[in-house]
């Protein structure tokens, strides 16, 4: 295990917010910044050290620096980077963020970072420095080093288990796991609410849980999900062909068999995933990152990391 870096982060919202109070909690010295004067006022209220961007950006050279900012604000704040930093972020997509790294923060080391973690809540007062428990921490590394460790060691010490992977094969995946449902449960609410009070009245269990993101802040949905716009429309593309199918079965015969039995496959897939084996991986080696991508894509998982050593479970 190399260096513990104090931890600075800049957005303190439900995932910033827990990421702050995870890596004390973990015994790492943390500050932060935030644009919300409520939120950084909650923060300093329970004894967080909060100053500016600049003094931020600025305290510690050596810090870890994690960006947990909405993807619309990124362009301004990674213009602020200094050149040398130890760069990463808690963003919902990561093609475009890295893209964005790229453009503007050039010379950083950037490790690309996504918590699957969250509430339909926000703001500092939605966090706790339990959130990442037992959570997928995606990395979206371009090379194997000692800043990758960095990110890895931070996800585990916060509590969670990280996923390597690339960009794309992140956006990709979060499409259908992440931005679709909020886009189904945007709609589900919507026709519900459509049906006037008694259905309102009606609603229960299924009606609740199928529209529960739908209660998230509605301009935090609109840039994650309009910031994986081409793979979001791959997975509304399925979704409509399912529904479509769904409709046209219903509308000739009366049936929804094959869309019913898909849906309660595709739940046991989820719910019954397969035994893991563990492995190592020697960071150190060439081929490393290769390594580390492929155990991401069959949904394996670091739990630990013992100097270059990376302990892992594969299924």
């Amino acid at each position: 295990m190399g260096a513990v870096r104090d931890v600075c982060v800049i957005g303190l919202g439900l995932i910033g917010g827990s990421v702050l109070r995870a890596a004390k909690a973990a015994g790492r010295t943390v500050w932060g910044a935030t644009a919300s004067k409520e939120d950084a006022d909650n923060a300093r209220a329970e004894g967080f050290d909060i100053v500016s961007v600049d003094e931020a950006l600025s305290r510690n050279a050596e810090a870890l620096v994690v960006l947990a900012v909405p993807m619309p604000a990124l362009p301004d704040l990674l213009r602020k980077i200094p050149a040398g930093t130890r760069l990463t972020d808690v963003t919902s997509v990561k093609g475009p963020v890295h893209d964005a790294v790229h453009r503007y923060a050039k010379g950083v080391r950037f490790v690309g970072g996504h918590p699957m973690a969250g509430t339909s809540k926000s703001g500092w007062s939605a966090g706790g420095k339990t959130l990442f428990q037992g959570a997928a921490w995606v990395v979206t590394p371009e090379e194997a080093d000692d800043h990758l460790n960095d990110v890895i060691q931070l996800a585990l010490d916060l509590g969670a288990h990280v996923v390597p992977t690339t960009p794309e094969e992140h956006d990709e995946a979060v499409a259908r796991i992440s931005h679709l449902p909020h886009i189904m449960a945007a709609i589900l609410a919507a026709v519900g609410a459509d049906g006037g009070p008694l259905a309102m009245a009606l609603a229960a269990g299924s009606f609740g849980d199928g529209t529960r993101v739908a209660g998230s802040r509605p301009e935090l949905v609109r840039a994650m999900c309009e910031g994986n716009r081409d793979a979001l429309l791959m997975a509304v593309d399925d979704a409509l062909g399912r529904l479509g199918a769904a409709r046209g079965s219903l509308a000739s015969t009366g049936g929804l068999a094959k869309t019913i039995e898909a849906g309660h496959d595709g739940r046991n897939v989820l719910v019954n995933q397969p035994q893991r084996t563990k492995i190592t991986i020697d960071l150190t080696k060439p081929g490393a990152l290769a390594a580390l991508r492929n155990l991401g894509s069959r949904g394996g998982r670091v739990v630990g990391l013992n100097g270059s050593t990376a302990q892992a479970e594969t299924s």
